[in-house]
Parts: C-alpha cells; structure tokens; sequence
C-alpha cells in the first residue's frame, strides 16, 4: 500500500504503526521520525516567515475569515505519487491543508484512493484513531500492540501520581493573545496528577484575558506555543515575562509543544509523561532533558 500522509500527527502514527516504508508523501512539517524527512512533501505554508505571535494570530485570522487556506496543496505531485490511502484532518484549519481540497485532487485520481480524515477532540479519540490507521492501513494487529503500550504507560503515570497532592495548572497553547489549552490537554494534565484551572476536555482552545489567568490563581503555569519545542517556547514566555510573573504561579515551564501537546498522536503519552515529572517530579523523577525548561522570571 502507498500512503500519502497530510497531518504530521498521523504520519507519527504510521511510523509508529511500522508502515514508514509505505509512506510515499508526507507535509512540510512533518519533522518526525527523522526518516519521514525523506518521503516526497505535499504543503508548504503561504504565511510570510518572522511574524511575531500577534502577527501570526492576525495572519491565521484574516486569511481564515475570508475563507482562504493557511498550507497549499501541491495536487499535481499527490496525484503523481498515486497513493492508496490518504491520511489527513479536518479538525484545525490552522494545522493542515483543508480536506475538501484533498478530496477534490483525490477524485481526480483512477482509481480513487481512501480519503481518510481524523478529527480527534480527546485523548481517547486520539487512540480511537490510532485503530482506524491500523485498520485502513491492513495492520490490525500492529494497531492492537501500539494501543497496548500506550495504555500501559498512561497506567503507570497515573498510578504513580494517586497519591500526590493536586496542583492548579493552567496550560498556554499561545501567548498573544493568551489561547487557554484544550482538546486533549485538560485530560493530561489530570492525568498527570493536576487541576486544569482554565481549561475544559474535549473543547476547543480558546482566547482569554490576562486578568482570567490571574484570576484563576494558577500554582503551575505551563506554556506550549502551538508548533514550538521547548527553547522556541522559552524564548516566547521570556518575552511576556512580565505577563507570566504577574500570574505569581510557584513554577513556570516551556514544554517541547511540537513534539508532545499539539500533535494528536502516539507522542500524547511522551506529553502526559513529561507533565507528570514537572508535576510530581516527587513521584515520577525529573523530565528527560530537552523537553522543557523551567522558567526564572
């Protein structure tokens, strides 16, 4: 089977499902494994490079309201490449090309191939997709033994952090404006032993005011700018130093957000792992290096 992956989460997830040698096609952003860096790339993103975190904000904005797309299509080479299966997403405009585009190109093609969009809000559903790769991809069973592992992992941190006491968190997928964490990241950060002062599952992230976050008497705040890893992420909380201190939290992190938080894939459960030693490093040992930074603001 030829598959032709449009969402860097789910290209995470066939590499994991052992199909990385029939990934024929992947986006410009999908970065991981290292050797998905070497299959054909479909996208490329029309924003102008080195925009700051409102520009960008506005950017996203303006191009989505007047109903334009944020990655294009390269449909000639897609339909070149002639995939079975294609892997793609219709739940952030902001994170993939848009899955009537690919559905159009796909219909160009003799014979079609499976169109297959995820659109997970949970983490449950993230697994819930995980089985449908495994099975639109033929391999069952390989789907059966990822789910296996990773619900052992959650089981471990979970059990690991009963005991400890509950901190108030409050997760930032954005810095200006301040966008509070949703989907998957409320059910983590309980999981990982934590209260989501701000954020609910399962719901879509959302803007806020710098006066919600003080008012909700954060201990922990921990920022994850969409699509950054932890030094990016750092780099951006420094600047909104004063913002984040006024918040008076007792630790401020930057998490790898690219890696672990914003892609709904197997790396979910790296994240709820990564939470839980910020947490609870008590309970669970310290983070493994490189995956966050603690913040002296």
């Amino acid at each position: 089977m030829r598959i032709a992956s449009l969402v860097p989460s789910a290209t995470e997830t066939l590499f994991a499902l052992g199909l990385g040698e029939q990934v024929v096609a992947v986006t410009h952003e999908c970065d991981f494994p290292e050797q998905a860096l070497e299959a054909a790339q479909l996208t490329r993103s029309v924003l102008p490079e080195g925009l700051g975190p409102a520009e960008i904000d506005a950017a996203v904005r303006d191009r989505t309201d007047g109903g334009q797309a944020i990655y294009e299509l390269d449909g000639e080479l897609l339909i070149e490449l002639e995939p079975d299966l294609i892997v793609t997403q219709a739940l952030c405009e902001v994170c993939a090309v848009s899955v009537d585009d690919v559905r159009a190109v796909a219909e160009r093609m003799s014979p079609p191939p499976l169109v297959l969009p995820l659109d997970p809000t949970t983490l449950g559903e993230v697994m819930t997709d995980i089985r449908t790769v495994a099975d639109a991809a033929g391999v069952p069973a390989q789907g059966d033994a990822l789910l296996a592992e990773l619900a052992d992992r959650i089981e471990v941190v979970a059990s690991a952090v009963a005991a400890g006491e509950r901190p108030a968190v409050a997760a930032l997928e954005w810095l200006d404006p301040p966008f509070i964490g949703g989907h998957w990241v409320p059910q983590l950060i309980d999981l990982a032993g934590g209260i989501d002062v701000l954020g609910l599952p399962g719901e879509r992230s959302r803007t806020a005011e710098w006066s919600d976050l003080e008012a909700a008497q954060p201990e922990i705040v921990v920022c994850m700018p969409c699509g950054y890893d932890a030094e990016r992420s750092a780099q951006e909380a420094f600047a909104y130093e004063d913002r984040l201190d006024a918040l008076e939290a007792r630790a401020v992190f930057a998490v790898d957000a690219s890696a672990y938080f914003s892609r709904p894939g197997p790396r979910l459960v790296d994240g709820l792992e990564l939470l839980a030693a910020l947490l609870h490093p008590e309970l669970t040992g310290p983070p493994l290096p490189g995956r966050s930074v603690a913040l002296s603001l």
